[in-house]
């Protein structure tokens, strides 16, 4: 297979739209109003990928993707209209199928939990995950470039709040090598960090962490694998859900080989809601999805873009999207009549009808089309009917989707976390060593101090496997001594020891 059938029946050529494979890693945008079809697209070209060899990652916003694990049904209601529509845009090998779905989840009630690291996720996108300012980030960039110095392993949340204790604990031999660390800025970001913790954020920080060739994966009959993360309960924490998502992408590009244009993509990835990722986002994270958008083609991996309304993103990216697929835009005011005029200027025009009025016009499941050509120019703008669904239209039940959970290739690979020596438990251990040795040091100083004042008659205990309980006298000289370390003690150790040895 070469091409994806996305649809057919457009009014200019009759030819079926047809996605080419090589050129899906040109990436493209899947836009619309609400209820236009937007889901039913991303759906088609998840079966179409998947049915190709090419593993798919997607989000599900609302829970109707789950229906991609099973076949459509003869006898559902829609069977009739799904049949009628085949045979109208020439699908002539239309069947129902299910496709090869994994399920993930982020707080692991839906599908299997999925993680990274503190470390693995970095500072900037820690940043921008945490609302913080630039001294507060620049303050987490020192605590990330202390942990790598001094060999501090960032697993989970824990660990990032135990280095920024140590980071205030230290904060003036740390500021004088690596610039100011306040208290203020310190407090800041632990004050983030619990806020993010309250949203569920700390389920995504921990091991074992995501392997990502569990996502490129291909099953026993060459289908790619569809991997779904169920995001209905990570919308309500829409920054940690854009930095997921963001950073997943980021990883896909530092880990993957260059490959040039391949003849199909190893990966594409579904960013649905994906104004979320802009909304608020500071310069350098804009800067940073432009920038893996631009470059990670190179890496085999098409990144497809679905929200309402394409100016949601911004010209830098919108600039990478070769492959557009635009449902219905409605203009009931001044700046939605704005919008429908910038994202028809983006397509090819059409001489057979006016782009604009065709994206007002187009109904549910219809859409106005351009996809690039085999040398990566966009082709005229048609306005086509999009190809019915193979796999089930609306979501699994509770029952269905827990089988195939059960029956997953990858149950016991992530379901159980574990807790690895990482900066946490090194840096208490270290405390702890150090408090060993301040205790002995002062045992020493203390037992010194004690033969001194009783003219070297003390004798030190026997060396066993704990310390003996003291005795009164001995607990009352070692509190007098104590006391002699403090220059507010100085006066009232010389009237007590006078007080006591005055006779001798």
């Amino acid at each position: 297979m070469s091409e994806l059938f996305v649809g057919g029946g457009g009014p200019s050529q009759g030819d079926a739209a047809a996605l080419l494979l090589r050129m899906a890693n040109r990436h493209g945008l899947i836009a619309g109003a609400t209820g236009t079809g937007k889901t039913v697209t991303l759906q088609i070209l998840a079966e179409g990928f998947s049915a190709a060899g090419v593993p798919v990652v997607l989000s599900d916003v609302k829970g109707d993707l789950s229906g991609l694990a099973a076949a459509g049904a003869e006898t559902a209601p829609l069977h009739e209209k799904l049949i009628a529509r085949a045979e109208k845009i020439g699908l002539d090998d239309y069947a129902y199928r299910a496709m090869p779905v994994v399920f993930w989840d982020l707080f692991g009630d839906e599908g299997h939990p999925v993680r990274t690291t503190v470390t693995e996720i970095g500072p900037l996108l820690l940043s921008a995950l945490l609302e913080l300012s630039e001294p507060q980030e620049g303050v987490l960039n020192i605590a990330f470039r202390v942990a790598d110095e001094e060999g501090l392993g960032l697993v989970d949340l824990a660990d990032l709040r135990a280095l920024l204790r140590y980071l205030d604990e230290n904060r003036a031999e740390i500021s004088r090598s690596w610039g100011r660390v306040t208290s203020a800025s310190i407090g800041a970001i632990q004050r983030r960090l619990l806020s993010l913790e309250t949203e569920g954020g700390a389920m995504l920080f921990g091991e074992p962490a995501l392997d990502l060739q569990d996502l490129l994966a291909i099953d026993a009959a060459g289908r790619g694998r569809v991997n779904i993360l169920a995001a209905a309960r990570l919308m309500r924490a829409p920054r940690l859900y854009a930095t997921f998502l963001l950073w997943l992408l980021s990883e896909l590009f530092e880990t993957l080989p260059e490959v040039g244009d391949p003849e199909q993509p190893k990966l594409v990835f579904f960013f649905d809601e994906a104004h979320l990722l802009f909304d608020d986002a500071p310069k350098a994270l804009v800067d940073k999805v432009e920038q893996v958008a631009r470059l990670i083609r190179s890496k085999g991996v098409g990144v497809f873009f679905v929200t309402q309304n394409p100016g949601d993103v911004p010209d830098d990216v919108s600039g990478q999207l070769g492959n557009r697929v635009q449902h219905a835009l409605r203009a009931y005011t001044p700046r939605e009549a704005k919008a429908l005029r910038a994202a028809a200027e983006t397509f090819r025009a059409n001489p057979a009808f006016d782009t604009e009025t065709a994206i007002r016009e187009v109904g549910t499941g219809e859409a106005v089309v351009s996809l690039l050509d085999g040398k990566g120019v966009p082709g005229m703008a048609d306005r086509v009917l999009i190809r019915p669904p193979a796999s089930r239209l609306g979501p699994l039940t509770i029952a269905e989707r827990r089988a195939i959970i059960a029956a997953s290739p990858l149950v016991g690979v992530y379901d159980t976390a574990v807790d690895p020596v990482s900066a946490h438990e090194l840096l208490a251990a270290r405390a702890e060593a150090i408090a060993r040795e301040s205790a002995a040091e002062e045992d020493k100083r203390e037992f010194t101090a004690a033969r001194r004042y009783t003219g070297g008659r003390v004798r030190q205990a026997p060396a066993t496997g704990g310390r003996r309980a003291d005795t009164l006298g001995e607990t009352l000289v070692k509190e007098v001594i104590r006391s002699a370390t403090s220059r507010s003690g100085q006066k009232f150790i010389r009237g007590v020891l006078g007080g006591l040895f005055k006779g001798r």
